[in-house]
């Protein structure tokens, strides 16, 4: 070896090692690294695109790619928020209904000896200032799901989120919808019976504090191996059992003591979707059973609203009385006499109805 090849190899980095301002010193990232080197341009410089190589950019193009594709719509900056019920229902108390509110049929037209029966002996009368509430129910039933509305979106985003657990927003239309019980790609289709009411509803089942542990019990066993049934189909058949029980004057005599529509049907959708879900869990139903089931289910409630609305409260209060004494257990303290004030404010009543 001449002296020349000897300077330039005792001079010359072993093979693959970094030099100069290019080595790894601790505390300084890849990326910084990486930069030092010269395969990540400074962010803050423009690069003269001669001096960038193809590699460099697809990798750039990688990473950008990374910092901004999120699950569901693409964006973190799209991701809507949590809908409550009032805030929803507060779109159609503003909105033009005029149209809807021409093709509505709030009540049975009844004709000869049909309506006489049903004067003598049927459900009294709805309070005539309950009307206007009791027609927006109604109109909510024929109001179809509209893309271009965002409050219609962040509901239907909403009941997703709050059943599955997700904190983002998933694609308008996909399959995923069938796992809360949409019978395809697109719930909008699921809607035509009820129109936007069948959404509205199970916002209120899921957004309402007291009944959202129901609400997942529910839709857990929607998703049992061999007692499984499609959530959101189940609940838009309930809300269509609520809107023919409002119709028939069944839910009248609970409307009038409370004066309130909204919130009595809301009860009793809830309290409907309970009797029909102690049925099936305890009678290992499946879904062969459905049209039995559900034809059962809405000759008991239509005869017993307020006692399944009872049954409801009770079960909510014993949910919650039993959820203050595991907390005070530990301490040595007993759990004393729930005060929790449930669906509704109820009276006593001197006559009893049998549940079984």
């Amino acid at each position: 070896m001449t002296e020349v090849e000897k300077t330039v190899a005792a001079n010359s980095p072993a093979p693959g090692a970094l030099t100069g301002s290019a080595a790894i010193h601790p505390g300084k990232s890849p990326l910084m690294v990486l930069q030092a080197n010269g395969l990540l341009s400074d962010f803050n410089k423009p690069v003269q695109e001669k001096e960038v190589s193809e590699d460099v950019l697809r990798a750039q193009e990688e990473w950008d790619a990374v910092e901004t594709v999120q699950p569901g719509t693409g964006s973190l900056q799209n991701q809507s928020s949590l809908i409550s019920f009032n805030e929803a229902l507060a779109f159609f108390q503003t909105k033009d209904l005029s149209e809807y509110m021409m093709k509505i049929k709030p009540t049975v037209q009844r004709s000869g000896f049909t309506a006489l029966c049903h004067w003598l002996f049927g459900p009294p009368r709805l309070q005539h200032s309950l009307h206007e509430e009791r027609n927006l129910v109604f109109a909510m039933g024929l109001y179809p799901f509209d893309n271009t509305e965002e409050t219609h979106m962040r509901v239907l985003q909403t009941v997703y989120k709050r059943l599955t657990g997700t904190k983002l927003d998933c694609p308008r239309y996909g399959g995923h919808w069938e796992q809360i019980g949409f019978q395809g790609s697109d719930p909008a289709t699921d809607l035509r019976g009820t129109g936007f009411l069948g959404l509205m509803q199970v916002l209120y089942f899921v957004m309402e504090p007291r009944t959202l542990s129901l609400a997942r019990d529910i839709y857990k066993l929607s998703l049992h191996e061999t007692q499984n049934f499609p959530f959101c189909v189940m609940s838009i058949n309930i809300t269509r059992i609520a809107l023919q029980a409002l119709r028939e004057g069944n839910l009248s005599k609970e409307c009038n003591r409370r004066q309130q529509i909204i919130a009595v049907i809301n009860d009793f959708y809830v309290a409907t979707f309970f009797h029909l879900y102690q049925i099936w869990k305890s009678q290992h139903k499946t879904i062969a059973d459905s049209g039995y089931v559900i034809q059962d289910v809405t000759t008991f409630v239509n005869k017993n609203p307020r006692a399944v609305i009872r049954e409801l409260e009770r079960y909510l209060s014993e949910k919650r009385a039993n959820a203050i004494g595991q907390m005070d257990s530990p301490r040595g303290v007993s759990a004393g006499k729930d005060s929790f004030v449930g669906v509704c404010d109820l009276e006593p009543e001197e006559e009893e109805v049998d549940l079984v």
